[in-house]
């Protein structure tokens, strides 16, 4: 742990100067602009499924466009070592006019590529590409940031000054919303999905200009140039960080006693409440992002709440509860939404239960990730078109042909294996639409009814939702810094913070998907987020220490 003299400036109880308290604002408002460029992506990850994945059916295009959004969360470690590296040895400043300028570009460059209908499978190439270059930049900005501002605040503040950097991924989430929904409605729904979804990537190109514009008017930060100027600096920030047992556990308690839960609630709380929204419930996009934009505002102050808070009482106890609260709540929670956002879908689950009755042994797994994969059976047939019609299900053994039982009624699939493609098409069309017309006749509603909304109950539980993740991502920055000497901060924490966000958080949606998808039960990808959050309230609980007091101002 940190333990040294720190500046007289930053002495406990001192109030911070004028200008410490531009450069944190300079600091959070570029770190705003990179989340913006970030989540723009996630927030239009179904239309870009059919811009640049059009080749594939439906599912694999939401399935290709969700993993094309991880791909830049799978990097993100990689950039942490990378930019860490560069943060601990030249700096926190360049550090951060590197990832900036990556960010923006790579933002602006999804906003004129060429669709697949004009470049066939370069378009898809490229997209990825770009999502790499953004993943690795954000991976160089968080720790940099939390960091820079952790080393300008006074000591008995840090929780209070750091929540403001922890806004900003919200914000970012938030003016990511804004932007699309402003040019959704100016344009319409159909000119947006053609060419309109463009024009928020565009638009950040003027983002880009003024985040440049604040990095390069920013001071380096006390802590590293005192560091600097005393000959201090890290010769080998990865070697010292990783390559040391003393270092290297502390790593790995911030990653599965930390990181790792507030990743999952975080993702749950914005991302995962938006998709199960769009996606289970059958809300248009337009409604459920304003839904979760009003959440969005409501909820972010509690960042500024609990990271102040932490000061006074502890950055673990707000933390923990966070992650244990989340985990025993999320399955009433998200059912409650499924009453409030879609009550005709609630009742036809409680009045009409549909199940496959099918043998155990022609069913496969029904996640797709590569889009080849060809579902043949009576089994798979039947649970694929239940699955595009986002319909729950359960599971039943049975001998014969696979079968869907609609309450009283049931419905007898086919198998597609060998039959020519005239008569597979023709047995397709017939099959989805006695099922569909069974499952309207049951009160199994094409769409949520905006009419029978209940939008303030929807609001509350979103805003609910926010609230745990502003209980598990308000203080952790703070902690974060402090568990970490100076000399290898920005290496130290940026890692286990960006395993735990871009791996186990990133890969959230998908993973959720897979498992609602083989289970057939739309609730059962909150097992993920519980899962993990769980284990990470009881190895915090166990041995990842309080770190409030904490001088961070260290030389070791």
């Amino acid at each position: 742990m940190a333990t040294a003299t720190m500046p007289a400036s930053s002495a406990k109880g001192a109030p911070m100067t004028q200008e410490e308290k531009k450069v944190i604002f300079a600091s959070s408002l570029g770190t705003v602009f990179e989340w913006y460029d970030f989540y723009l992506y996630g927030t239009l990850a179904v239309i870009i499924g059919k811009q640049f994945f059009s080749a594939l059916d439906p599912n694999s295009q939401v399935i290709f466009s969700l993993l094309a959004f991880a791909a830049g969360f799978i990097v993100r470690p990689f950039g942490a070592l990378v930019f860490g590296r560069l943060g601990d040895m030249i700096g926190r400043k360049y550090t951060f006019l590197v990832t900036i300028l990556i960010m923006g570009l790579s933002t602006f460059i999804v906003g004129i590529l060429p669709t697949y209908a004009s470049i066939g499978v370069a378009a898809p190439i490229i997209l990825i590409g770009l999502r790499l270059l953004q993943g690795l930049a954000l991976g160089g900005e968080y720790g940099g940031a939390a960091t820079y501002v952790a080393e300008h605040a006074p000591h008995g503040k840090r929780g209070a000054f750091t929540s403001w950097i922890q806004t900003t991924a919200t914000l970012g989430l938030f003016l990511s919303l804004i932007v699309i929904l402003g040019t959704r409605t100016a344009i319409g729904e159909e000119a947006f999905a053609e060419w309109g979804w463009r024009i928020p990537f565009l638009v950040s190109i003027f983002l880009l200009a003024i985040s440049v514009w604040i990095r390069l008017s920013m001071n380096e930060s006390p802590a590293f140039k005192k560091m600097k100027e005393e000959g201090k600096t890290s010769k080998a920030p990865l070697t010292e960080s990783f390559g040391q047992w003393k270092n290297l556990k502390i790593v790995i308690l911030a990653l599965v006693g930390l990181t790792m839960g507030q990743a999952v609630v975080w993702y749950t709380g914005q991302f995962y409440a938006l998709f199960f929204l769009t996606g289970p419930l059958k809300v248009d996009g337009a409604t459920a992002n304003i839904l979760i934009a009003v959440a969005l505002l409501i909820g972010t102050p509690f960042f500024i709440l609990f990271g102040s808070l932490s000061d006074k009482i502890g950055r673990k106890p707000i933390i923990m509860a966070g992650c244990l609260i989340a985990a025993l709540t999320y399955f009433p929670l998200f059912k409650a939404l499924t009453v409030a956002a879609n009550p005709d879908l609630a009742k036809a689950q409680a009045t009409s239960q549909v199940t496959v009755v099918a043998d155990p042994n022609e069913c496969s797994f029904q996640f797709n990730p590569t889009g080849i994969a060809k579902f043949t059976s009576s089994c798979d047939i039947a649970k694929q078109v239940l699955a595009a019609n986002s319909v729950s299900y359960e599971n039943v053994a049975g001998t014969g042909p696979a079968k869907i039982k609609i309450g009283d009624k049931e419905i007898e699939s086919y198998s597609s294996k060998g039959l020519p493609a005239d008569e597979a098409k023709a047995k397709d069309a017939a099959f989805k639409k006695a099922t569909i017309d069974e499952l309207r006749a049951h009160g199994y509603p094409a769409k949520a009814d905006p009419a029978k909304m209940n939008k303030p109950m929807i609001i509350a539980i979103l805003t609910l939702l926010v609230i745990y993740v502003t209980m598990v991502y308000g203080p952790i920055a703070a902690m974060l810094v402090e568990m970490f000497p100076t000399r290898i901060r920005y290496t130290s924490m940026s890692l286990p913070y960006h395993i735990g966000n871009g791996w186990f958080g990133g890969l959230l949606p998908a993973t959720g998907l897979a498992i609602v998808a083989q289970t057939g039960n739309m609730y059962n990808g909150l097992w993920y987020p519980i899962i993990f959050a769980t284990i990470t309230f009881v190895v915090g609980m166990l041995f990842v220490k309080e770190t409030k007091d904490v001088d961070i101002y260290a030389k070791d």
